[in-house]
């Protein structure tokens, strides 16, 4: 369980979540253009770039790269702003910077920061194994969630094997940092999309038996740092994402999620 400090993300969100969605509105996915970020566009500060990738399958309430998009990211920038010290890039009105990046932009390389959702459905050209290697043992961090069940698994293992295939995929250990940067957290949630919540009468198992609970595994260089941590059998970004649609929902998910979230984001700038 979370320890008492997690009533502070409660807490503050709640105080902030219906502001956050009355000046951003809420449109999500294929709708939402792309992103991309401009030259040079690195300022030092966090920011959110999400992975742009082509899908091959078809995966239950996902839409491919664009799942969550963008609002899960802008979202967990404002509330690591508030919960932590860290900087977050914005642009001249104020706004988050948030980012959209294909592997074979060389903007990815100022991303020390990644995320990729429903990776269950992709499929990476040689050219973007090779730029993903690249970018991962140079010193990068991607983190996938939101991909459910044994068959958006073997489809994403395989794939990232083939990065990676010299590294394990393994569980993230309960005494690892990433659990404990900033919150103390010994189980990963199920979160599942608002949707799929609402239509299920609170279930939070999108695969049922297929997806019992939820996983944390990790990619972890020579040194022991992670490069890829894979929330799956979980949706972490619709905590973010839906935090003020409904009360209940925000009171279940939220908190956890942007418990992990900060750590994540706190371990992929410090390591």
């Amino acid at each position: 369980m979370l320890t008492r400090i997690a009533a502070v993300v409660g807490c503050i969100v709640a105080l902030t979540a219906a502001a956050t969605m009355q000046r951003y509105g809420l449109r999500e996915g294929p709708t939402v253009p792309a992103r991309f970020p401009p030259p040079n566009f690195g300022d030092g500060a966090f920011a959110h770039c999400k992975i742009m990738y082509r899908s091959v399958r078809p995966e239950a309430n996902g839409v491919g790269w664009a799942t969550d998009y963008p609002y899960a990211g802008i979202n967990l920038m404002i509330r690591v702003s508030e919960l932590t010290k860290t900087p977050v890039s914005r642009d001249a009105d104020g706004n988050p910077n948030y980012w959209v990046v294909s592997l074979s932009d060389d903007a990815l390389f100022r991303c020390p920061f990644t995320m990729a959702t429903d990776v269950g459905t992709l499929q990476f050209s040689p050219a973007e194994v090779r730029r993903l290697r690249d970018y991962l043992l140079k010193g990068g961090f991607l983190w996938v969630d939101d991909f459910w069940g044994t068959a958006a698994w073997d489809q994403w293992s395989s794939e990232i094997h083939s990065v990676l295939p010299e590294y394990r995929i393994t569980d993230v250990p309960a005494d690892h940092p990433i659990l404990h940067m900033l919150f103390q957290i010994s189980e990963i949630p199920q979160i599942t999309s608002i949707n799929f919540w609402r239509r299920s009468g609170g279930v939070t198992s999108e695969r049922g038996a297929d997806s019992p609970h939820a996983d944390l595994r990790m990619i972890a260089d020579d040194r022991g740092r992670i490069m890829v941590l894979m929330t799956h059998n979980t949706d972490v970004g619709d905590s973010w994402e839906r935090e003020a649609e409904d009360r209940e929902f925000f009171l279940q998910f939220s908190p956890n999620g942007y418990a992990l979230g900060a750590n994540v984001v706190l371990y992929a700038l410090s390591h």
